[in-house]
């Protein structure tokens, strides 16, 4: 019997070796997501990214060289997008001393729990009145469209955002003049480029269009060669991106360009990675970005 007493005592500390291992993997790997939850929705959806972005375009007048354009998008206030939060990015906004603001759209979140958000609306609008730049105006999206485009442009209108829904207006300077326009949400309503724009433009053309992938629209379009850039937001970048796979979820209209620079010939696109979240508060290698559009001539 002495010698099965011995094989006991040899192969028990090895099973209990073996449980503990596992054991520790399995709570190393319970931390390290809880880690990582933390950093993507208290930390990493805050860190904002301050991107400059050179754009060369055709006709530029002289009184424009060097204009610097603040593009925000997709502020969501305050689904996740905490007023002192968005106090802190209109402080950054002025920081960087901007020309025009130009707000590409889903100003509010619209869905569960608050199906109309009221109060959301008048608050976003009252905080950019904080902007101090010259100029600021936007574009609406898909959310801000699901609560309604003519009330939610109104409010902003009322407090001095002025809001393009199919029009264009001139930006002057020095007596020259570049043009902006922006399109109904090309997700949800009915864009009308046509509308957007003059029918022979006489300087540079820049266009919001909340969705990127209505860019395609404007180069199919007959007069889609006039613009020269378009703003877009809507993809919030995926929220998340995995390192080697990219974007884990992209929206109806944000699926071919999720965020950047992309050139078409003489048109280019600039896809910003918006300022909050939707579904959940969580951002990964996706930070909240900021961007500065600085035009030179081509």
């Amino acid at each position: 019997m002495r010698p099965f007493a011995e094989e006991q005592k040899t192969e028990t500390p090895a099973l209990h070796s073996r449980s503990v291992t596992r054991r520790s993997l399995l709570m190393g790997a319970g931390l390290a997501v809880a880690g990582t939850t933390l950093y993507s929705c208290e930390f990493a959806r805050h860190a904002l990214q301050h991107i400059e972005v050179p754009v060369a375009v055709r006709n530029l007048p002289e009184a424009f060289q060097g204009f610097r354009i603040v593009q925000i998008s997709d502020i969501h206030f305050d689904e996740y997008t905490e007023p002192s939060f968005f106090n802190h990015i209109i402080q950054e906004v002025n920081a960087l001393s901007a020309d025009l603001v130009l707000i590409t759209g889903d100003f509010i979140t619209h869905g569960p729990p608050r199906h109309v958000p009221e109060q959301d609306i008048y608050q976003v609008a009252e905080a950019l009145r904080g902007l101090t730049c010259p100029q600021r105006m936007g574009c609406l999206g898909n959310h801000d469209s699901a609560v309604g485009a003519d009330y939610i442009a109104g409010i902003l209108r009322g407090r001095d955002t002025p809001v393009l829904v199919n029009q264009y207006v001139p930006i002057e300077r020095s007596g020259q003049h570049i043009w902006i326009g922006g399109v109904a949400d090309p997700a949800t309503s009915r864009p009308n480029l046509g509308l957007a724009m003059p029918r022979n433009p006489d300087a540079p053309v820049i266009l919001m269009a909340h969705a990127p992938d209505y860019v395609d629209d404007v180069l199919r379009h007959p007069d889609g060669g006039k613009v020269d850039l378009v703003l877009s937001g809507h993809t919030h970048g995926g929220q998340v991106r995995l390192p080697g796979i990219g974007p884990l979820i992209l929206p109806p209209m944000g699926k071919k360009y999720a965020h950047g620079h992309y050139r078409f010939g003489s048109l280019q696109l600039y896809v910003n990675r918006g300022l909050g979240t939707v579904g959940v508060p969580i951002r990964f290698n996706c930070p909240p970005e900021i961007t500065t559009i600085t035009l030179s001539r081509a």
